[in-house]
């Protein structure tokens, strides 16, 4: 079997790229597969919420073969892909003819998509799902978007793989807290990734402000490009206070020793979109506590490996209550870290996940 293998790559800087070189190379110890490759016995599709899938998008719909659903809401996609009328007839596809004014609304709309909870309730999933040979989604948040959509498609539930980065020296984790300002005692918490709208920067730093006023010793890291100019004119002038980092894109060298040296990572998605975190995985994987919104996207998650974040009107209580416990008791923090990097060696082996995807495509070959 020969497959073929459609997806960015790096140096795009987009999750699904470094997900998708690392199962490459793994999968490429199973067998042959090649990237764009259109005269393979078998092709995989990797789809993002994002223009950088467009032709991936398309080429799925004309050649169907085995598609990965990174994240499990198109919506933003086909907003930023079609114009209005085409906007309309998709939405209808997925939801009935009589929803043509509701589809109409959003479009009007659209400025608000990023934050606004009711473009995440319709992913418009169906004609991707029902085309496709089998759909491969993370978690059962996911898979359950999926059937929704397309009641007969073969829906697989894959973990996310665990990115494995460098191993920064002792040396440069130490002197890079100590760049940062803290001491041994001073308890780093970290915000990685692009930076949405979903990924509640505003209630992190209203609960980072409790912590300063009740005088724990903490720091802030934000580190990541900021996917909107509204997002970053409206964050940027409350990122200018005591005890808040910023740092913007940096290469994996650089981000292995910013994610080592931060004692915990707050990674909330709110709204969601059905996507397991690659960044929530990787920093569990190398021993980190992360904090992460309640979800069905980690409920396979065990409890005593990561900490859930209520959200709704409860959010801004329940973090703050969380990183505090965190600041006040670092060893229970750290063991908390250690079984989730336990449970990431266990379940999110990529040599592990390349077997799963090399098993769906065989079942999925011509």
């Amino acid at each position: 079997m020969t497959a073929g293998f459609f997806s960015p790559m790096p140096p795009a800087r987009s999750g699904v790229a470094d997900y998708s070189a690392a199962l490459l190379r793994e999968m490429r110890r199973l067998g042959s597969v090649q990237l764009h490759d259109t005269a393979a016995d078998v092709r995989l599709y990797h789809l993002g919420n994002n223009q950088m899938h467009r032709a991936i998008y398309d080429r799925a719909l004309a050649e169907p073969g085995v598609v990965v659903l990174h994240d499990a809401v198109l919506q933003h996609f086909f907003l930023g892909s079609l114009d209005e009328s085409a906007y309309i007839d998709e939405f209808t596809y997925n939801y009935g003819r009589w929803t043509e004014q509701l589809a109409a609304r959003l479009w009007q709309h659209r400025a608000r998509s990023g934050a606004d909870p009711l473009y995440f309730r319709y992913p418009m999933l169906r004609r991707i799902a029902e085309r496709s040979r089998a759909v491969i989604v993370h978690n059962r948040a996911a898979a359950r978007a999926a059937r929704e959509h397309a009641p007969n498609a073969r829906v697989h539930i894959i973990p996310h793989l665990y990115l494995d980065g460098p191993q920064p020296a002792e040396y440069d984790i130490i002197r890079f807290r100590a760049q940062l300002g803290g001491a041994p005692s001073t308890c780093i918490f970290g915000v990685f990734g692009h930076l949405r709208e979903s990924k509640r920067l505003f209630t992190v730093m209203r609960a980072f402000d409790s912590l300063q006023r009740a005088g724990l010793r903490c720091l802030l890291l934000i580190a990541g490009e900021f996917a909107s100019s509204d997002l970053a004119r409206a964050a940027l002038p409350l990122l200018d206070r005591p005890g808040i980092l910023r740092s913007g894109y940096t290469p994996d060298s650089d981000f292995a020793v910013h994610a080592h040296a931060v004692d915990a990572c707050v990674n909330l998605r709110y709204p969601a979109s059905g996507e397991t975190s690659g960044m929530s995985i990787r920093m569990m994987g190398i021993g980190k506590p992360v904090l992460v919104t309640e979800g069905a996207e980690t409920a396979d998650i065990p409890a005593t490996a990561l900490l859930r974040v209520d959200s709704g009107p409860a959010e801004l209580d329940s973090l703050a209550t969380f990183m505090t416990w965190m600041a006040r008791f670092p060893d229970d923090a750290r063991a908390i870290g250690d079984r989730a990097r336990r449970h990431i060696a266990e379940h999110h082996n990529p040599a592990q996940i390349a077997a799963k995807y090399w098993s769906v495509l065989a079942e999925s070959c011509d």
